[in-house]
This record gives structure tokens, sequence and C-alpha cells, in this order.
């Protein structure tokens, strides 16, 4: 993934964010990260207060969503397909991970990003959006329009620029 644009939030996994997808019926894609053991905070024991564990997309075509945020993210990947993930999508009818109907993406810290297809368009603005930082905002804006975002305003004054990915999901990058 390219580097500039970074997320700041825990670097915790639940549980429950491997397994059922009870919103789509599908099936989160096991990594070396889902074992991962949560951080104590303020000497708190494990899993007493929920987590930020992934940030869920809705869109119509995963894997290329998918691709556009490891891109934008620093240090953040499409999490690999191994045997038994290309066996469940071929139990699925499917033969190119392309066609995934879910994607994950995964960084060094931080949430994963989940990516699954829906059948109905965006249609409002986001009520949640992302926020990126970048140390220089045009130069990062600049980049992010190549890889397909665009830009949709930037307020005078508030050091903010807000755009859309390829599917039309706002974000924002901030000095």
């Amino acid at each position: 993934a390219a580097s500039g644009c970074v997320v700041a939030v825990t670097d915790s996994i639940h549980p429950l964010s491997v397994g059922h997808c009870p919103t789509v019926g599908g099936t989160h894609r096991p990594s070396a990260r889902a074992g991962k053991q949560e951080r104590v905070h303020h000497n708190m024991p494990k899993w007493s207060v929920a987590v930020l564990a992934d940030i869920v997309f809705d869109c119509r075509h995963p894997a290329s969503l998918a691709r556009f945020w490891a891109q934008v993210l620093d240090g953040y990947d499409v999490a690999p397909y191994d045997a038994d993930e290309i066996a469940r999508l071929a139990a699925l009818g499917i033969t190119d991970v392309e066609d995934d109907p879910t994607v994950l993406v995964e960084g060094p810290s931080g949430p994963r990003l989940w990516f699954q297809r829906v059948p109905e368009p965006k249609t409002n603005k986001n009520r949640v959006h992302l926020d990126v930082r970048s140390a220089d905002r045009a130069a990062e804006v600049r980049r992010l329009v190549g890889l397909g975002a665009s830009v949709l305003d930037e307020p005078a004054g508030m050091g903010l620029t807000v755009l859309c990915d390829p599917e039309g999901n706002e974000f924002c990058v901030i000095d």
C-alpha cells in the first residue's frame, strides 16, 4: 500500500469479528490478525468493553473498492487468499477472486476494513465517514484523485478536503 494517509484507532480485534456476518450471511476471512490478543486498557479485563474491530463498507464491487482503500491507507493491504478461502469461494460457485462478495483489508494496527456486496446503490450522504491525515494535504488529494477519488468540497479555513471514493462514500483528508 502507498504511504501518506493514516487512520489512528485501537489495534484490537474482537473475536466476534471473525465468523458469521449476519447482515449478508457471509463469512469473515480469518487471518494472522484474527487471533491477535486484545490490548489491556486501564487494567480492564479482556473484552470488558467494546473495541473497534471492523469498518464495514456496503458496495457494488468489493474487490475494486478494497484495492482502492488499501492504496489510500499506509500499511494496509487486501488480505491474501489461502487454499481454504479459495475452496470456500469455489463452493459458492465463484472461480475468480475479483467476484468475491466479501473482501477484507488489513493494516498494521487499527480496525480492518470489510467490503461486502449489497444489491442496492448508495442513495444519500454518509452518516459516518473516515478522516485521513496527511502532512501535505494538497499532494495527498492529488494522489487520491489519481487512484479514483473525486473532490466534493474544500471548505475555506477548515483545513480539510472532502472527497468520495470510487463508489461515492465520502471521506476527508485533514491537515
